[in-house]
Formats: C-alpha cells, structure tokens, sequence
C-alpha cells in the first residue's frame, strides 16, 4: 500500500487551483451564460453535420459490420475477458488510431467522426468503448498530440495507431480527485538522463493489456505533478492485482507498482510541473467520448421500450398505451434527443477550435451520463422481470434476449470515469465563479488584510455597479429567427440573468465559505447545465426547421415536450437555492459520523461481527440463526 501523504485543505485547494487552466483565450457559450449572458449567436445556427467524408462512412460501415457480426456481448460478460480475435479485428480496422494523424499511421478521424464511432460502440458493448476510449481519450495519443515533442510523436504515435494498447495512471490507494496527496514520486537520475519513478497507482483502465501508460507523479523536490510516458516492459513495472467490477466484466484495469523505473527525460510530456494541466486539458476533448457513447446506449434503451410496450399486452391493450408506461416513454424519447443535441454540439465545438469547451464538455458528460442512467433505469422498470433476468437465462428459456441486466451494470461506471458527477459540479462551480474572484476575490480572501480589501473596493464597485443592474432588465430580445422554439429560448435569456444573480448573491451571503456550500453551488451547476441542454436543444431544431430537414417537425415536438420539463425543474431548482434543509442534513450527518445514530445500525452488528469471525477462521459463514450459534461455539 502507498504512504498517505497528508495535507490541509488549503494546500489541496493551491495544487487544484494551480492545475486549472487560469486564462480564457476562446470564447465561453456557458461561461457567459453563468455571467448572466445568454450568447446565442456562440451556438446559433447549430453546426449542424455536414455530409459525410466517404472514406469515414466506409469505417463506420466496416466498424458496425464487424461489431454485428464478431462480438459477443454475452460471451465477453460471462468470460470477463477481450477475445483476442476481437482486439486483433479491430486492430486490423484501425480502430486504435481513430484520431491519430495519417502521417503517424491513424485514420485521422475528427472529433465529429470519432464521436460517431463512439456513439456506435455505446450501442453495442461497454467494455469496448471503454478500452478504445481509454486508449484515444486519455491515454498516451492525446497528450501527445496536444503536448508531446516531435520526437515523442515519432516514436509513440505510430506504436499506438498500430495497436499497442495505452493506458491513464493518475489514481491511487488513497488519492482521487485530490492530487496534493499523490504518493508516486520521481527524481532525476545522478547521470542526468532518466527520471527514477516509484509508486503505485490504482484503476488503471487497459492497464493489464497495456504497453503503454501515461503517468502522473510528484517531484520529490518542490513537488511539481509531472506527466511522462512509460513502456510496461521496463524493469521495475508490475501488474501487481486486476481489479474486477460489478460491471464491464472484461474491463483490463490493474493495479501497477514502479519501483526505481528509469523513465527516459526525453519521455516528460511538456515541461515538468505541468502534468495537472495537461490532463486538464486532456480531458476537454477526451471526456467527449462518454457523452457521446451514453447516446447510443440510450438510443438502444428506447428501442428496447417501443418494441416492448407494443407488443407486451396487459389489460386489454399494450403496455404503452398505459399513460403511466406512455409517459416514461415521452420523456425518453424527448431526452434522449436532447442528449444528442448536447454531445453533438459539444462535439462540434471542439472540432472548430474557436471556442474554450471546458465547461461545455463538463456539461455534457455529467448531464447525458445522468440522463441516461435514468433512462436505463426505467427501461428496467418497463421490461420487468425480464429486465432484470439475464440475457443467457431469457434466451436459454426460448424467450428473446435483450440484455437490460447487463446494460445496467455496464452503464453505472459512466457517472464516475474520467471525473464523477461531483467532481464535474465541483470543477464547473469553481468556473462558474472565476470572474467573481477575479474582480472581488481579495474581499473574501483570508490572507488579505482589510486595508490591501480597501484598497480594491474602487474597482470592485465600478464593475458591479453597472453589472449587476443590467441583470435585472431585459435586453427586448425576441429571437423570432429561431421560430417555433424562440419562446423557450426567451425563457433561457431571462434565466440566464437569473442564474448570474443568484451566483452573485451566494458569493456576498457565504462569501469564503463559498466553497463549502457545495449543495448550493451544485443547484446552480444543474441550472447552467439545464440551460445548456435547453439551448443546444432548440438551436438544432432551429436549424432543422430553417433547412428544411425531413426530420423537423418531428424533432420540434421532440424539444418542446424536453424544455417544458426543463423549465420546471430550473424553477424548482431556484427556489431550493434559498428553500432548503442544507444546514440540517449536514449537522445530521455530523452525528451520524460521530456515531450518535449508531443505535440504527444495531440490527446487523451481531451479524456483521460473525460473519468477520467466519472469514477470519476461514469458514463459511452461518446461514441461519441456529447454526450461528453452533459456529460461533466452534470458533470459541
């Protein structure tokens, strides 16, 4: 086990902040939304796709070929493992190098195509899109295309596009979210010529298949977070244990120890003290895969619903014609569309390159990966008993599988890779208010003194005093160019000054304890996100509508339904702001943690306590009250 390494919550939140990227050299569209401005024209008209590169519909077609005809999603779940005549085909499709470059020997795919792919392999199989997107998204070609120094290119990018496996390690026993903590160190050799890496690092997607890895470390000298490529093949890396989970049977994810590896210095990716930031950076792009394959998986969840409340009759009619199924059904459809919107939007941000998707690609992997839970979740409950039994089992029996047991465990992990829906609230929080503590940050700021806060106060007042007011008025506009939808975006334009305000007026109640009120900052986050989806909605329906697309009508019933429900979840969300029972939850779980509600448990103590004592003597654990007793003489 590694070391704990222990720090104050202030130092964690230095290394944090000192990770992010500080400047805003590209337009913000949610950026400027949580400032109160409602920047249509950012995403308006939405980019909508165009017509297809031959070469990638022949992929695409080649790439779902192959997945109907060789994976067995079943069997890769029973077995827990990749069938190597799977990684080899899509080897040979050249899945691995989706978006490398043609010159390094990738398919040189754009985000649009590769979020295409995504998409498909969401519909298909987990475990697949987890390897690739590991491999693509934040193992060792995305770094290095954005980071990496030509000879570092040279050397991996080829190895990569070929299919030599690569793999993330930032995680470790005691780290998460909070890389202060970080346990795994480096130093320069004597000679100059490699750093000397130890540690140990946990959930390393791919990592038992992996050739390659990108590392996280800290200095042992002035603790600067560095990120290096390392080869598994160096003395001193070892596959110690391969985690298995309640899902994504087949998942490759290890535990790895280092122990003295002599990294190469040629293999820092950027400069050293720069590792937070680039997998930062990284992951703007790279956590487009999520939302992007959460669509297919919901796309094949509403299939799975319309064709079974057609043909599943309870009393008299098909189960879909129930208002309580019909209504499930209505609101997967109108949010799954919805979904698309976001990641296609997000996805189409990202590859013009004119805009900064931090937030919009926080956005659109906390909301879809949500979204989509939910609805896995209800398709479970419209299938039943057949949901919940196994695809073997319904197809031993003769009936048709369709594998909702398995979707859901496969699916749950979305809301917590490449960042939790916590840590994504937490990150787009702390965005949410950047320019507030630009402007006013050194009046809530501990460590200034009350005359340097004095001396701020003439420039902190003439940006609010003509900020603040203009959030109250309306700017008349009528967005009548977006047609059938321009009502909602109204309602959007208002709530975006909203939304500002109440950022604002949570900064000046709870002012530097701020960071504390994540229930309060986590509201605003939904609202924001709500708003984004909203918007992207409409623009691409504004869109369809303008260009006459076959589909128009259709997608306009689609986003009304959506941002009807929206707009009642923003207002119950605003009013639970300042409504709510924060404070009593918090000092309730205080007690809970102090054990004061310890008596609740009693229940299970006896039997928690005798089953550690079965373990401990190796035996098996008494299944009946009667034989506990008997066990537990034997024990004594």
């Amino acid at each position: 086990m590694s070391q704990k390494v222990h720090v104050t919550e202030k130092e964690a939140m230095e290394v944090a902040e000192a990770s992010r990227q500080a400047e805003w050299t590209h337009p913000s569209f949610m950026r400027e939304l949580f400032l109160g401005n409602f920047r249509f024209d950012l995403i308006h008209p939405f980019p909508l796709a165009g017509e297809e590169r031959p070469e990638f519909t022949a992929y695409y077609n080649a790439l779902k070929e192959f997945l109907r005809d060789h994976v067995d999603s079943d069997e890769i779940d029973a077995t827990g493992e990749y069938p190597e005549e799977v990684v080899d085909g899509l080897r040979k499709l050249g899945a691995f190098g989706m978006k490398i470059p043609k010159e390094y020997g990738g398919l040189g795919f754009d985000q649009v195509e590769y979020g295409k792919a995504m998409e498909l392999l969401g519909a298909t199989d987990g475990n697949l899109a987890a390897l690739l997107s590991a491999h693509q998204s934040i193992g060792v070609p995305q770094p290095l295309k954005l980071f990496g120094t030509a000879e570092q290119k040279k050397k991996y990018l080829p190895m990569c596009a070929e299919g030599k496996i690569s793999a993330f390690a930032l995680t470790e026993d005691d780290v998460g979210s909070d890389p202060a903590r970080l346990t795994t160190t480096y130093e320069l050799s004597e000679d100059g010529e490699h750093f000397i890496l130890n540690g140990r690092k946990l959930w390393c997607t791919n990592g038992t298949l992996a050739d390659l890895l990108v590392v996280m470390a800290t200095s042992k000298k002035g603790k600067k977070i560095s990120a290096f490529v390392v080869e598994t093949a160096w003395e001193g890396v070892k596959i110690e244990h391969r985690c298995r989970f309640m899902g994504l049977k087949a998942l490759a994810n290890a535990v790895i120890s280092f122990t003295n590896v002599k990294v190469p210095v040629g293999n820092l990716i950027g400069k050293e003290g720069r590792g937070l930031k680039i997998a930062l950076t990284t992951l703007n792009d790279g956590r487009l895969s999520i939302p992007n394959s959460s669509v297919g998986a919901a796309k094949i969840a509403l299939k799975t619903c319309r064709e079974w409340s057609k043909e599943r009759v309870q009393w008299g009619k098909p189960v879909g014609k129930h208002e309580a199924i019909a209504h499930k059904i209505a609101d997967m459809a109108s949010v799954t569309f919805a979904m698309e919107s976001v990641a296609n939007l997000a996805t189409q941000l990202s590859n013009q390159g004119k805009a900064d998707i931090r937030l919009e690609a926080a956005a659109a992997k906390e909301w879809n990966t949500c979204r989509t839970w939910e609805i896995i979740d209800e398709t479970m409950q419209i299938r039943g008993g057949r949901g919940y039994e196994t695809y073997h089992s319904l197809k031993a029996r003769g009936d048709r599988p369709v594998a909702v047991e398995r979707m859901m465990r496969d699916y749950r992990i979305n809301k917590i890779f490449e960042g939790s829906s916590e840590i994504m609230h937490l990150l787009m929080a702390r965005e949410a208010v950047d320019k507030h503590l630009t402007v006013a940050g050194s009046v809530i700021d501990p460590d200034k003194s009350p005359a340097e806060k004095m001396q701020e106060l003439p420039a902190i007042a003439a940006f609010y005093a003509s900020w603040y007011p203009a959030l109250w008025i309306g700017r008349g506009k009528t967005y009548s160019e977006a047609g059938a939808v321009a009502g909602h975006l109204r309602f959007i334009d208002r709530n975006a000054r909203r939304l500002a305000r109440n950022v604002f007026h949570g900064m000046m109640v709870h002012q530097a304890g701020m960071q504390n009120k994540q229930a309060f900052l986590f509201r605003l986050v939904d609202i924001g996100n709500e708003l984004f989806a909203m918007a992207a909605t409409c623009s691409r329906t504004a869109a369809m509508l303008k260009t006459g697309h076959a589909d128009a009508e259709k997608a306009l019933e689609l986003t009304d339904l959506f941002c009807r429900q929206a707009r009642r979840k923003i207002k119950r969300l605003f009013v639970d702001l300042w409504a709510n029972d924060d404070n009593r939850k918090y000092r309730v779980a205080l007690n809970v943690l102090k054990g004061k509600h310890q008596w609740l448990e009693q229940a299970v103590h006896g039997i928690e306590q005798e089953i550690q004592a079965a373990e401990a003597a190796k035996i098996p654990a008494p299944a009946k009250s009667s034989k506990r007793a008997k066990a537990s003489a034997t024990v004594n």
